[in-house]
């Protein structure tokens, strides 16, 4: 994670959206003639960021929430009164698929902005057959009107609804037995997801939900250990599942569970920070036992309002004691093996998409170095230019 293979005064050869060569610039322009020629003045150059754990799609924000905890209330707490998640989906609920494509595509362009070029987004905000469909419908839709490249997960197993609290089961069966189902068939998503935790879903539903899932051809993730160490991680290795997301309170024993099962751990700083929280997960010991760490933004109304790569990777390096190298590998190429995308994007290699920013800098460490402000010069998807900061004048 830590060997990035710094190409100084290096070019990129663009054919047809995706990289034909790289190289030395001089050894690019011989075989650059009758080429458009973008000048990076001794700008660093990285593949666009691929931001694995997202939750793209839901209607309006949560800054009631945000009040109640900057004056000392807990993430929990706040949940119980009917804030958290359930906010989020009484809004998404009553808007149309018009208004969340709307809302939606702002977050895109934010995205682009910031330097990423391809998201995981999840669903999770309706909780109800039609309202998960309809956010799934979204994301299809933000793949074919937006530059950003969007990968679908379904997160029906995002909270239990208010009206199933007395009967949580019956919710859980609902998932399996109807939303799974015609969400396979319409091939709305790649990925599964649950979250898996006290007061969520606990280890057998989220193990029965994943279950049937595998079986109707979806990947898995899961939110696991974030509130508390129940034991995700290590169902996350008895599934097989391709990531477990979050792992705040994942220790030694899930940590040798992801790495005997080869899970990517998916780790979110961002939530932590939002909440006020100290309890980072344990980035180093993962590196060490040779995990393939990925790091990811979380977007979210509640407990990670971001969309900023850069600034994850700050909250990397300093809260987590990664390098800035071991941060960039993490938010690229492992963020798009974590995708099953690892042969098609994450880094500049030929015949992968041209999928590229432009970072007003000269030295990739300043990426984490410089923080609360975008050094984002320029962003390409398959070749084309779909951001460019204005010239300071």
């Amino acid at each position: 994670m830590s060997d990035l293979a710094v190409i100084r005064d290096g070019g990129v050869l663009i054919r047809d959206g995706k990289i034909d060569i790289v190289g030395a610039s001089k050894e690019i322009e011989k075989n650059a003639r009758d080429t458009e020629v973008i000048d990076a003045g001794g700008r660093v150059v990285l593949p666009g960021f691929v931001d694995a754990h997202t939750h793209l799609v839901f209607a309006g924000n949560r800054l009631d929430d945000f009040e109640r905890r900057a004056l000392g209330e807990t993430y929990e707490k706040i949940a119980a009164a009917g804030g958290g998640i359930w906010s989020t989906v009484e809004k998404t609920r009553a808007s149309s698929d018009v208004d969340l494509l709307a809302q939606a595509n702002k977050h895109a362009n934010w995205f682009l902005k910031s330097g990423t070029t391809m998201v995981e987004a999840k669903s999770g905000y309706g909780l109800t057959v039609e309202d998960e469909l309809k956010i799934l419908r979204v994301m299809r839709r933000l793949n074919q009107e937006t530059r950003l490249e969007v990968v679908p997960t379904f997160l029906g197993a995002h909270s239990i609804p208010q009206e199933d609290r007395q009967s949580p089961q019956q919710y859980v069966d609902l998932v399996i037995k109807e939303m799974l189902p015609r969400v396979a068939a319409e091939k709305l998503a790649e990925f599964c997801d649950v979250f898996c935790e006290r007061g969520y879903f606990d280890i057998e539903q989220s193990r029965q939900i994943l279950t049937e899932a595998k079986k109707l051809g979806l990947k898995l993730r899961i939110h696991v250990d974030q509130l508390s160490n129940s034991g995700g991680a290590k169902l996350a290795a008895e599934l097989k599942a391709t990531t477990a997301d979050h792992l705040e309170k994942t220790d030694q024993g899930g940590i040798a569970a992801l790495k005997s099962a080869d899970v990517q751990p998916v780790l979110l700083p961002g939530s932590v920070y939002a909440l006020g929280s100290t309890s980072y997960p344990r980035a180093r010991e993962m590196i060490d036992a040779g995990l393939a760490l990925v790091i990811a933004t979380d977007f979210n109304p509640g407990s990670s309002p971001t969309v900023s790569m850069p600034m994850i990777l700050s909250l990397a390096c300093t809260q987590m004691k990664m390098s800035p190298a071991e941060a960039i590998t993490a938010s690229t190429v492992n963020a798009a093996y974590s995708l099953d995308r690892g042969d098609k994007i994450g880094s500049l290699e030929p015949g992968k998409r041209a999928n590229l920013s432009i970072l007003d800098c000269e030295d990739y460490r300043e990426l984490a170095y410089w923080f609360g402000f975008s050094q984002v010069h320029s962003v390409y998807v398959r070749g084309k230019c779909v951001h460019k900061n204005a010239e300071t004048l």
